[in-house]
């Protein structure tokens, strides 16, 4: 299924416009209005001639999502939005075109859903259709099949898969990595565990192959790190249903029994991205623990009650256009072509090989709302970005903490730095 979302030139599909309360009196408002006015007509006066006389370059990218059945989150108010990822672009599409209508530049993206069978179809209908640009949002293997599909046709940018081998062994030279790795997030977990003096940890991970994979990064982290892993358990999913009506009683018994004598540990690790059970643990352990991972304390690249660097206008922004709060897959599907728009607005072209080349060199940067500016690591293609450590409600500390260094940039004691990557391009 597709929709084209345009940029200035069109109105985005499917979002219920609103009109904004009054803020200003009319004679304020006016003066203001000609001030704009002014502005606008001084910029335009100061584009280059072949801007001001000619069509604006329209630079095109896709998004291509692909959703996986499954079941349902264990709590409703996890259910994810129909516009997904989605929305986030969109307002990439807007923070573009504010700048590129100054450039002589027009931004459009096209929004793709696919299911895992189909995704190929439509990545081959995508290339066809000429797209250079294109920002997948699918688990680790569906991504890597996809950008072995693309090859040197598209630059793609995974808005999603967290895995390690993608930016591995299994990595590919046309994939730019937004979304944090495990080994990203797992760090910046430890690091503000190992600042609150926690070194014990009690892993307890699912049985699902991604629970797998992100149990192996934070072992990995607690042994970069210092920490200990103290003891693990797997907590195997039988299926079942989780929302039952005597669903929390049955947890309110099972979930004390299975984490009772457990080693001497200061907090419980928790590695479950398939959602089966690290939810019910915060409040239920055996031993009274904090619990970090995927509950409790959560790494993530952003939430929305991050208010800092900006932060509050852009989630203002984003619920503005949405009508909802933003999710971390939003944020990376708008940092994916905002990562577009920054460098087509700083070589001025809308040459796509320009455009590509200026994103992997090293005069890249972008703002991305995390107090620093972000780059991409050019052994991986991974963005290097801070991981904000996050509850339900609130962001408590934003990882690389400030006691480690390191000799490049402290984003990279974030995941696996140059030495010890297995990439090879």
């Amino acid at each position: 299924m597709r929709e084209n979302f345009p940029g200035r030139t069109g109105t985005l599909t499917g979002l219920p416009q609103r009109e904004s309360p009054p803020t200003m009196s009319a004679g304020r408002d006016k003066m203001l209005k000609g001030i704009v006015g002014l502005l606008a007509g001084a910029a335009a006066l100061a584009q280059p001639a072949a801007a001001q006389s000619s069509d604006p370059v329209l630079i095109r990218a896709a998004v291509l999502r692909v959703d996986n059945p499954g079941l349902p989150p264990i709590s409703r108010l996890d259910l994810p939005p129909e516009d997904l990822g989605f929305a986030g672009a969109r307002l990439a599409i807007e923070d573009n075109d504010t700048t590129g209508q100054f450039m002589g530049q027009d931004f459009e993206a096209v929004e793709v859903t696919a299911t895992p069978d189909t995704a190929e179809a439509e990545m081959a209908t995508l290339l066809d259709e000429g797209f250079e640009f294109i920002v997948v949002m699918a688990d680790d293997a569906t991504t890597l099949a996809l950008a072995d599909q693309v090859g040197d046709q598209a630059m793609v940018f995974n808005a999603l898969a967290r895995g390690d081998n993608l930016r591995g062994a299994d990595c590919r030279f046309n994939t730019i990595h937004v979304a944090p790795s495990r080994a990203m997030l797992a760090d910046g977990l430890a690091q503000f565990l190992m600042w609150k003096n926690w070194p014990r940890w009690f892993l307890i991970h699912g049985s699902h192959p991604e629970d797998q994979a992100m149990a192996e990064a934070y072992r990995t982290s607690a042994a970069k790190f210092g920490a200990q892993v103290v003891e693990e358990r797997l907590y195997e999913d039988t299926g079942g249903a989780r929302r039952t009506d005597s669903g929390h009683v049955q947890v309110q018994a099972q979930i004390p029994v299975f984490t009772q004598r457990a080693e001497d540990h200061d907090i419980v690790i928790t590695a479950d991205e398939a959602d089966v059970f690290a939810a019910y643990l915060p409040y239920l352990t055996w031993d009274p623990r904090p619990v970090a991972g995927s509950a409790g304390l959560v790494p993530r690249s952003w939430h929305p009650a991050m208010e800092a660097w900006g932060g509050t206008q852009y989630q203002s922004r984003f619920e503005r256009l949405a009508e909802r709060p933003v999710r971390e897959e939003d944020y990376q599907a708008w940092l994916s072509l905002r990562i577009l728009g920054e460098a087509a607005t700083r070589t001025q072209s809308g040459d796509p090989k320009t455009i590509k080349d200026f994103i992997l060199g090293d005069d890249f940067d972008v703002a991305g709302f995390k107090g620093q500016a972000l780059t991409v690591r050019d052994w991986d293609h991974q963005v290097r970005q801070p991981i904000l450590l996050t509850t339900g409600v609130l962001t408590t500390s934003v990882s690389p903490q400030d006691q480690y260094l390191h000799q490049t940039s402290q984003l990279d004691t974030l995941g696996v730095d140059r030495p010890e990557t297995q990439c090879q391009f």
